[in-house]
């Protein structure tokens, strides 16, 4: 193959810092969380499925969300792993672009899925004798699949539009495939931005405005009520905002780090990107199995 063509074809991955002295560390440390995002997340969606008093919307929201970690971190997890054992570490264009829509549909899907358990506490606490009607099997899997199927519609156009453009950079200036790709594009595409700014506010902005007003309704509510009522709403409210505040941070620094790519420190950057891939797949069992008294509970049990 021509090195014209070869350039072409493939994008080197430059974010790795050290790695020709610490490859075997770094493998063997990111395989390890590898393996706990996989059980760790796993475990409590098979309690959930396994325990039929756990077979309500809340649960299975849960469930749908520890599911979007495991896809998630499969999506990028065995690439990053072949690169640390790796002399090059490169990736194909198509590849790439597979990547970036994996990464960005998933992370959509999450902030979906927050705000649909957002609405869910709020029907549950705020009116609980019409939840049932509300909150049906039906309801619950058309919010399921709309949190799983318009971020991957979304994407399957970005993903289109950004495979249509030249390159003249060859070198992305991080691990994985993200918003970086578009740094490599001789020229920037005012499309391109502009549909980008939609999706950040149709799937990230507005699903967390409408999450944080939903959990500020709630919380108006409950001061007037009992004490009971309180505690159930922070018992169950509480992880799902401590899930959000993680998730919003660190897509706040994907959203800027391609901004000031050029002024971040490579070790900053890879910092901050293993922040994204270990920390919040793991938080989100650990958040749900720790702080959810049903979950916790059966746990215990298993245990």
């Amino acid at each position: 193959m021509a090195a014209e063509e070869l350039n072409v074809t493939y994008i080197t991955l430059g974010g790795h810092v050290e790695l020709h002295k610490y490859r075997y560390v770094y493998f063997l440390i990111m395989f390890t969380v590898y393996i706990l995002i996989i059980c760790c997340n796993s475990t409590i969606v098979c309690l959930i499925w396994i325990h039929k008093n756990l077979h309500e919307p809340m649960y299975i929201f849960i469930a749908a969300l520890l599911m979007n970690s495991v896809l998630f971190s499969s999506a990028l997890y065995p690439k990053l792993l072949i690169d640390f054992l790796s002399e090059k570490q490169i990736i194909s264009y198509a590849g790439c672009l597979s990547q970036y829509f994996l990464f960005y549909s998933l992370g959509g899907s999450e902030f979906l899925l927050l705000a649909t358990m957002a609405y869910d506490r709020f029907v549950s606490i705020c009116k609980p004798l019409q939840y049932h009607t509300i909150m049906r099997k039906t309801e619950i899997m058309i919010f399921v699949v709309a949190a799983w199927l318009l971020p991957v519609c979304h994407m399957l156009v970005a993903t289109s539009l950004i495979a249509n453009r030249k390159l003249c950079y060859f070198t992305l200036k991080g691990i994985f495939c993200n918003n970086s790709l578009l740094n490599l594009h001789c020229v920037r595409s005012t499309i391109i931005t502009i549909y980008g700014i939609f999706g950040l506010l149709v799937f990230v902005i507005l699903p967390v405005l409408f999450t944080i007003f939903t959990y500020i309704k709630i919380l108006r509510i409950c001061y007037k009520r009992s004490a009971d009522v309180r505690k159930k709403a922070a018992e169950t409210c509480l992880p799902h905002l401590l899930v959000l505040m993680s998730i919003s941070c660190l897509s706040l620094y994907d959203v800027i780090v391609v901004r000031l790519e050029s002024n971040i420190p490579k070790i900053l950057c890879l910092i901050m990107t293993l922040q994204i891939i270990v920390y919040h797949p793991l938080f989100n069992p650990l958040i749900y199995g720790l702080k959810m008294k049903e979950i916790s509970k059966h746990l215990k049990m298993e245990i």
